[in-house]
């Protein structure tokens, strides 16, 4: 069997899907790639080779190929052919704005190197141990229980359904369906309601791991620019499209990367224009409990008259990032149809951690304000150190969530997130939060780390800096040579 007829059997019903014939190819090529089929090095067969082996014309092939290699995952070199891309640095591939750097970072951390790339508590809280505790105990007291749950544990389904109707959002527990963490959530409502090909509507930047996964199920992502108050009224694209997006997706409160808060008003209109296009929203509340005054605006689907809003929310950013408990708060139908699909991929979350999260909403105004207090202090250290140290950087403060954005005076942030790498300290450029590459000025900076690892990180960027600005300073001043 030759290279081309493995990689042809690999490729399976590629076409079967829905959707252009160039996305069903490069959704199912990224796959084998990502699950290591098509290992890095690896050549592809040539555009014509392929076209003719799969009866599509090379145009086809070769739109696939482009479209990975936007992505990172290709590398095309006249005279090379197609090849799978190297395994590379976590810092190279994010600053190419095309991967999450904190999936990188998860999956492969660097030794010796301070992460400033995933804005998490970094530790998990005693309030957190004190409701295992609790949680064991009352899971001691089960029986007649065999624990599979798809849609979730009936008392943390009426917790989280208490929460929303105490927040003016009346709701019963089978508008609720636990997940593990904002990430599944985001995940299932996609693979429900998104086919290969269907347009993704959402701000940018915005929070890169919801990227990637409209990108992995073969959506065309339409991004829309987040202007300076975060008072837009609707969803607005970049460029005019055709036809009407299967779903679009936002971060109205906390903002992931800018710390913005929507007003009242826009989170009105916004409402008012998914219920008049028949568009589901996606209001991702995952840091929504992070607003330093500590006033939690209300969710978009109070204003909304309608099914249109979906609501997603956990625990990953209030609490701790290892207690896998999320949820989502939508219409009874189609709460019902995401949880037969969550069934097939795992019979429903850990019990214990439903439990636990049971007694955390217990105890949130507590949590809140503890969480809200050492943030903000953060918050204000951060700011403080980067002022010392890097004064020309652009850094406006954050009216809650766990990260600054800030605007170099120059250069680009990806090459310069390459460099802080050999400096110790990794962050994630501003490009990898928009799904066009762009933002190539900004920085993304967590606070969640104490203090002193704060100052420590500040002083190994402003080293980086010095070395990065002399660079480019001496390069510009190097005649030219005709």
């Amino acid at each position: 069997m030759t290279e081309v007829d493995r990689i042809v059997g690999w490729l399976g019903r590629w076409a079967s899907g829905r959707g252009p014939l160039y996305l069903l190819l490069a959704v199912r090529l990224r796959a084998l790639i990502d699950d290591g089929l098509l290992a890095p090095g690896s050549a592809l067969p040539p555009d014509r080779v392929l076209a003719q082996r799969l009866a599509v014309g090379r145009g086809t092939v070769v739109a696939a190929y482009d479209l990975l290699q936007q992505e990172g995952r290709l590398v095309r070199r006249q005279g090379s052919g197609t090849r799978v891309a190297e395994a590379e640095l976590p810092t190279t591939r994010a600053a190419e704005g095309v991967s999450n750097p904190l999936l990188l970072h998860v999956l492969d951390p660097p030794d010796g190197v301070l992460l400033l790339t995933c804005a998490a508590p970094v530790e998990p809280p005693p309030v957190l141990v004190a409701a295992y505790q609790e949680a064991a105990a009352r899971l001691g007291r089960v029986r007649h229980d065999i624990g599979y749950y798809p849609a979730g544990h009936p008392e943390l389904r009426q917790a989280v359904a208490a929460y929303y109707t105490a927040r003016g959002l009346p709701t019963e527990p089978g508008e609720i369906l636990i997940t593990n963490g904002g990430q599944q959530a985001i995940a299932l409502i996609t693979a429900l309601l998104v086919a290969p090909g269907d347009t993704v509507r959402l701000e940018t930047p915005t929070y890169p791991s919801a990227i990637e996964i409209f990108r992995n199920a073969g959506a065309l992502v339409s991004p829309c620019e987040l202007d300076e108050t975060h008072e837009r009224g609707v969803l607005l694209p970049r460029e005019p499209e055709v036809g009407k997006p299967a779903l679009a997706y936002l971060v109205p409160t906390a903002h992931n990367p800018t710390g913005r808060v929507m007003p009242a008003l826009a989170r009105r209109r916004l409402a008012a224009w998914a219920a008049e296009a028949d568009v589901p929203l996606i209001d991702d509340e995952v840091p929504a409990e992070l607003c330093f005054d500590g006033v939690t605006p209300p969710p978009l689907a109070r204003f909304a008259r309608g099914e249109q809003i979906l609501t997603v929310a956990s625990l990953s950013k209030l609490v701790w990032g290892g207690l896998r408990v999320g949820w989502i708060r939508a219409s009874a139908a189609l709460i019902s149809r995401l949880a037969r699909l969550r069934a097939i991929h795992d019979l429903g979350g850990d019990v214990l951690a439903q439990l636990a999260a049971t007694a955390l909403l217990g105890r949130l105004d507590e949590v809140r304000a503890a969480r809200v207090t050492t943030l903000r202090a953060r918050h204000d250290h951060l700011r403080a150190e980067l002022a010392a140290h890097l004064p020309s950087w652009s850094c406006p403060p954050a009216l809650g969530g766990q990260t600054l954005w800030v605007r170099l005076p120059r250069g680009d942030a990806g090459a310069f997130a390459q460099l802080t790498a050999r400096h110790g300290v990794a962050v994630p450029p501003g490009s990898a939060f928009d799904v066009a590459g762009d933002h190539a000025a900004c920085l993304r900076l967590p606070f969640v780390h104490p203090e002193p690892e704060l100052s420590d990180g500040v002083r190994r960027l402003a080293a980086a800096w010095a070395a990065y600005d002399g660079t480019r300073r001496r390069a510009a001043l190097q005649p030219l040579v005709v």
